[in-house]
């Protein structure tokens, strides 16, 4: 059976060679045996005709059956009111509600073409706000929520990482750059290094010619240049396509930063890491970190997805900046975390009294912070870490329940803090002498959060200029 779309080019052929031979429907349907309108149906791509018709059709308009079949338009005005029957029968068209515009001989093509230019910004704008922020929210939740239920383990992504890892000839130790850029020759792609990367992009593909543009050098805040080349990678790996709606697009950024992480921090080789460590007593971020040569934040990161998993071990990970706010978390040990009205925890405020805030006020910035915190949950044990951005601090998180402590260097801390979080006499209600001798006695002049005032980034690929990515892609494609 024939598309809408295949049923509609027809009759506009049809239609063109009786206009263009001078015959009227009735006449054409007198040559061919037909009422004039059931051709009027057939044209207007309401009926389709069988072939013993359009042979008769074809041989009375002096053309052949072929012709007729085209999928390509006779001619501009057909290829116009084509195009305004789909962008009409589209779904975010229809959404709207509104009478589609009925195109008849007296509609001009300028009507027709400026009816499609608000087809497309229609379009444009659709793919653009692909979400709102309290959608975006919702979203990042959900997926927290999916990770949790998994472990933050996802195995065929882990066993896709070793595959080709093998394949690139990588047997141990941390991975080269030499070995990501054999492994990004095995997929057909070239790594180029450039200095003037599109300022919203963290590295760009030209799928045409084969190549993907990095930084010259490892960008603020950690992400080395092995990490964005193998996460570029894994868009292609993972068959990603341009995602259709903000849960999509953070589903996939999960997926390309956790198959980035299973390549410099393989599986096999890492849970022999950690379970030698766990055997001794003596699991740290720290050891596995310097073991395979990447971030504090990538190691501590990569072991919520591997200590369930293979140690039975439920931890929780956190990276609080300096104002306490939590910009990324994961937990299945029922840590209590704040959340908002919708589940969402980043951007919440965590409790002063957690590791995570209290690691700003260590002199010995190089060490790591460890704490024992009560709270209404049980006691855990917890590991920080701060380091600082152009942005500012930050503080990297990694706890377990007080049980399993007991496998961490660092347990034999005397630090202790109580924390009965959220009760809002724990740490957001101020001192009740305090309040006494102040209130009604300060002004603070508050520092605005800019951020209060973004809009959400918009795009197919949120927050990237598609306008900068295209002119880079093709100045460089002149090279």
């Amino acid at each position: 059976m024939a598309s809408a779309l295949e049923l509609s080019t027809l009759g506009h052929r049809i239609r063109h060679h009786r206009v263009a031979r001078g015959y009227t429907l009735d006449e054409l349907g007198a040559l061919v045996g037909v009422a004039g309108s059931q051709l009027s149906l057939i044209e207007n791509g309401k009926r389709e005709p069988k072939l013993s018709l359009l042979q008769a059709i074809a041989h009375a308009t002096g053309t052949d059956v072929t012709d007729l079949l085209s999928p390509e338009p006779p001619n501009r005005r057909a290829a116009l009111e084509l195009d305004l029957e789909q962008a009409q029968n589209s779904p975010v068209f229809r959404r709207l509600g509104i009478p589609a515009v009925r195109v008849t001989k007296a509609t001009s093509d300028e009507t027709i073409e400026s009816i499609l230019g608000l087809h497309r910004e229609l379009q444009r704008r659709e793919r653009e706000a692909i979400a709102t922020p309290e959608e975006a929210r919702r979203a990042n939740t959900e997926l927290r929520l999916r990770m949790r239920e998994r472990g933050n383990y996802l195995p065929e992504i882990e066993h896709l990482a070793e595959k080709q890892l093998k394949a690139a000839g990588h047997t141990g130790g941390a991975l080269t750059h030499r070995s990501v850029s054999v492994m990004a020759s095995q997929l057909g792609f070239e790594l180029i290094y450039v200095d003037d990367l599109p300022h919203s992009a963290r590295s760009v593909t030209d799928l045409e010619n084969g190549r993907i543009y990095l930084p010259p050098a490892s960008i603020p805040g950690g992400h080395g240049l092995r990490s964005m080349a193998l996460q570029a990678m894994a868009h292609r790996l993972l068959g990603h396509t341009p995602p259709t709606d903000y849960a999509d697009f953070l589903q996939q950024r999960l997926e390309i930063n956790y198959f980035a992480a299973c390549c410099l921090m393989p599986e096999t080789a890492s849970v022999a890491f950690l379970a030698q460590a766990k055997k001794d007593r003596n699991l740290a971020v720290e050891d596995f970190r310097d073991a395979f040569g990447v971030t504090h934040e990538a190691a501590a990161m990569r072991m919520t997805n591997l200590l369930t998993e293979h140690l039975g071990t439920r931890l929780h990970f956190l990276r609080v900046d300096g104002a306490g706010a939590i910009n990324r978390v994961y937990e299945n040990d029922d840590l209590p975390l704040p959340m908002d009205v919708t589940g969402s925890v980043e951007g919440q405020i965590v409790c002063r009294r957690f590791a995570a805030r209290a690691a700003f006020a260590e002199q010995n910035r190089t060490v790591e912070h460890y704490q024992y915190t009560d709270t209404p949950a049980g006691t855990f044990w917890c590991s920080s870490q701060t380091g600082r951005t152009g942005d500012g601090e930050f503080s990297i998180t990694v706890g377990v329940p007080f049980d399993d402590a007991r496998w961490f260097r660092g347990r034999e801390t005397h630090k202790r803090a109580v924390s009965t979080c959220p009760d809002e006499s724990c740490c957001r209600r101020p001192d009740a002498s305090l309040t006494d001798r102040w209130n009604g006695k300060a002004w603070p002049s508050a520092r605005v959060h800019m951020q209060m005032f973004s809009p959400l980034p918009r795009g197919a690929f949120p927050g990237v200029d598609d306008g900068e990515v295209y002119a880079f892609l093709d100045r460089h494609a002149q090279e």
